[in-house]
């Protein structure tokens, strides 16, 4: 076996499923989460700016850089730890440290993150969050307390996870400092790796959740003008069986709605694809944690069907709605062409009718002139003809005028059917 030669990619391919580990976390603790993204064309960015903004922060801390061309990255930051992450949009810092505050989300824990850094980031804030793990020794009365003063009770959702090891909280709502509150509980007995998968779900599910809401503003932005030409379309639809419709008008109008919806469908695809993956994220990684209901309020699962899925079904139905309507498009268009083809088939056909009773004439007329022709060649003819008859008829003791009598007829039958060999040779 030593001799047998690898795949080039072998190796990276093995090491790409283990290049993203969960971090190991001793409760109590607390992690302050950022998530950066381009406002526009975020997935064609300048990664390098995302790299050396990274390298800026770890060299403050003086802590080891990353490989050049990584996509994440995990190591100690000072008395802290830190975990980078770049995805196709977005980058993601989190930033893990030993202990609580004894202020429940205390802005002061994101202060981990340079202020004068944090004004040079290659972007904007999508989202951020803070994250407390505490420890709990199973007295659901104390976590409800916590709850109740911690959430929003309208918007807290909360549940037991992996069974039953910890429960984790959240109202998803950005609180007075700009960050989302998220809080774990977990039993004595609890791993270490078990917290960290814990969190990294916890900010994963709201950063999928939040990258996947972008969708909406763009579906409701897009429903106004689809609403618009749909009206024109189906007005359009419609002309297409009026009497003296004008073909090149209604073509005109055809194309410049499908150039439009074309051009809504581009912009539009690439973020409907990312909200429809995101989306499967969400739900993924809710599914993982194995949730059970906790003091009989709204579980994860339940706080997305009933906020997050509704904004889901709205991006759906407009992404449906602009495939179809750009289907719809399409199909008037060939209607338009079937109707202007039917009508040039029946202009060619008129045409042709008409040109056929253009060469009737043409042939009736040849006819004519060709009768005149041999009146007028044998006219001609006729003299010559007699001419060369004269001498004859003065043997044969005949008049002038008796000859040429006689030689008319037969002047006359040579020249038409001379005429009518060459006639018939040319047909």
């Amino acid at each position: 076996m030593s001799d047998i030669q690898d795949h080039p990619l072998r190796y990276q391919l093995a090491n790409e499923l283990h290049a993203r580990p969960f971090p190991a976390l001793t409760v109590p603790c607390h992690a302050a989460f950022l998530a950066i993204k381009q406002p526009k064309d975020a997935a064609n960015r300048d990664r390098a700016l995302d790299r050396a903004h990274l390298l800026n922060l770890l060299d403050r801390f003086g802590a080891q850089h990353p490989k050049p061309g990584a996509t994440h990255y995990f190591g100690d930051l000072g008395r802290h730890k830190i975990k980078w992450e770049s995805h196709t949009e977005f980058v993601t810092y989190t930033i893990f440290s030993q202990g609580v505050a004894a202020r429940p989300f205390d802005p002061a824990a994101f202060d981990v993150f340079p202020e004068d850094w944090l004004q040079e980031v290659p972007g904007v804030r999508i989202t951020s969050a803070l994250i407390r793990v505490e420890l709990w020794e199973g007295d659901e009365t104390l976590v409800k307390d916590k709850m109740a003063d911690w959430f929003v009770p309208e918007s807290l959702a909360c549940s037991h996870v992996l069974d039953r090891s910890a429960v984790m909280a959240t109202d998803f709502r950005i609180d007075s400092a700009g960050h989302l509150r998220f809080a774990l509980f977990a039993r004595p007995e609890i791993g270490a790796r078990r917290v960290g998968r814990i969190v990294q779900r916890m900010t994963e599910i709201e950063m999928y959740k939040t990258m996947s809401m972008l969708g909406l503003p763009r579906s409701q932005t897009l429903s106004g003008r689809m609403g618009e030409i749909d009206a024109d379309l189906s007005e359009l639809v419609r002309s297409l069986n009026s009497p003296g419709h004008n073909p090149e008008d209604t073509l005109h109008g055809l194309l410049g709605i499908s150039a439009e919806l074309e051009n809504m469908l581009t912009e539009g695809t690439f973020r409907f694809s990312a909200t429809g993956a995101y989306e499967a994220i969400v739900h993924q990684r809710i599914e993982v944690l194995r949730e059970e209901r906790f003091g009989g309020r709204q579980t994860f699962r339940e706080f997305m069907m009933r906020r997050f899925d509704p904004a889901m079904r709205t991006v759906k139905a407009t992404e449906r709605r602009l495939n179809d309507m750009t289907m719809r498009a399409t199909r008037a268009g060939e209607l338009l062409r079937t109707q202007v083809d039917v009508s040039r088939s029946a202009q060619n056909q008129a045409l042709l009718e008409s040109m056929d009773r253009r060469a009737d004439l043409q042939l009736q007329l040849q006819r004519t002139v060709e009768g005149l022709s041999v009146v007028a060649i044998s006219y001609y003819a006729l003299n010559l003809v007699a001419y060369m008859a004269y001498p004859v008829a003065s043997a044969l003791d005949l008049s002038k005028g008796m000859m040429t009598a006689i030689l008319t007829p037969l002047v006359v039958l040579g020249v038409w059917l001379g005429l009518h060999r060459i006639r018939r040779a040319m047909e």
